[in-house]
């Protein structure tokens, strides 16, 4: 038994001592491998020639020393490695640089992603881009079925016939400009007689491109696809402005075909309306009581498809004293019908058939421009 526990002893006393050992080796190895690292260091130190090494007498800056006598030692010498490092962070800084100015200047833009339906999944002939170009020159762009003939009319008139890629597209491009004035294009497949469910509406003006607009015309609206970047005076007017005794105010004027007006008086919304294909619109708003001798401001904003403001027109009046006269007059504009003209003067276009027995009319939809109606406004 004492000599198992003996044996043991000693076994434990040996390991202890490795570890001892073995953690004493690890010491001076890190102590040796910390002095040639700042031995290394030590090297690149410039020398200091007033310090004093401990055992060594002072030197004089007079006598002539190992340091004096090797003064045409360089410092390039002393300090290459330090010189070569800021040469290489140097270097490596404008070769980035310069690449990564180069290869943004080459980079091409990356165009926004376009979402189309397939053509294989349309059910009519669809358009995608209709342009109006310099002098009245168009392109129109669409998608049908693969090698399908596809018609396009405008004014319900043939004016060409195309046949469809592989992809189902096809482009319409005539060298010859089309006249100023207002287009209603559509598309039809030659076979099955297959109407394009949009239409586009094209306002090609006499001054330009700058003036002309595309409509996209759909079921839910209209959306712009070219719209007029620069406008003439008289591209929006204000030709007559009525106020009734009944409290109820009718603006008319001119703007560019297809566009909406809005109307606001003192800075209150009264309403929008559509401009017809002949450039004229009209709008009636209850406006309540104005009073005789104040000032009001009008102001007539015209809107692009997408509803942006591209023209205001801002008109300040002085209410006049009321005459007391029953009779209210308008003349008929080109594109004017009995019920929007009751519906801006009478509230309710129902009411269009008052405006025709006044005026002794027989066909009430039969009127003429310039033709001059009594409005019978009180009722």
């Amino acid at each position: 038994m004492s000599r198992k526990m003996g044996r043991t002893k000693n076994s434990t006393d040996d390991m202890i001592n490795g570890a001892l050992a073995q953690q004493q080796d690890w010491h001076e190895r890190r102590q040796s491998f910390a002095r040639d690292f700042l031995t290394s260091l030590n090297m690149f130190a410039k020398p200091n020639p007033n310090r004093r090494v401990v055992g060594r007498p002072a030197i004089k800056s007079d006598e002539k020393t190992p340091d004096n006598r090797n003064k045409n030692r360089t410092v390039l010498r002393e300090y290459w490695f330090p010189i070569l490092c800021a040469f290489v962070v140097i270097f490596v800084t404008i070769w980035v640089l310069f690449h990564h100015i180069g290869a943004n200047s080459s980079a091409q833009p990356v165009p926004e992603p376009i979402v189309r339906t397939v053509a294989s999944e349309l059910k009519t002939p669809a358009f995608d881009i209709v342009r109006i170009g310099n002098d009245g020159k168009i392109v129109i762009a669409g998608r049908w079925k693969p090698d399908t003939r596809v018609s396009v009319y405008t004014n319900k008139k043939l004016v060409a016939t195309l046949i469809t890629d592989d992809n189902g597209e096809f482009v319409y491009a005539p060298t010859r400009a089309w006249a100023a004035g207002n287009y209603t294009v559509y598309l039809m497949d030659v076979a099955t007689h297959t109407k394009s469910e949009d239409k586009v509406f094209l306002y090609i003006s006499d001054a330009g491109m700058e003036n002309s607009v595309s409509l996209l015309m759909t079921r839910d609206g209209s959306r712009v696809l070219q719209a007029p970047t620069m406008l003439r005076d008289g591209d929006l007017s204000v030709s007559k402005i009525d106020y009734m005794d009944n409290g109820r105010m009718v603006i008319t004027g001119d703007g560019l075909p297809r566009l909406r007006v809005s109307v606001m008086l003192n800075d209150e919304i009264l309403g929008t309306a559509r401009i017809s294909d002949y450039k004229h619109f009209g709008l009636g708003a209850d406006v309540g009581d104005l009073t005789p001798g104040d000032e009001y401001t009008l102001s007539v904003r015209m809107h692009d498809g997408d509803g942006n403001i591209i023209s205001t027109i801002t008109h300040k009046f002085i209410m006049p004293q009321m005459t007391g006269d029953d009779d209210t007059y308008y003349t008929v504009r080109r594109g004017d019908c009995l019920w929007i003209i009751a519906r801006n003067f009478m509230r309710r276009g129902i009411l269009f058939s008052m405006i025709a027995a006044r005026n002794n009319i027989e066909n009430p939809d039969l009127i003429f421009p310039k033709q001059k109606l009594n409005i019978p406004v009180k009722q």
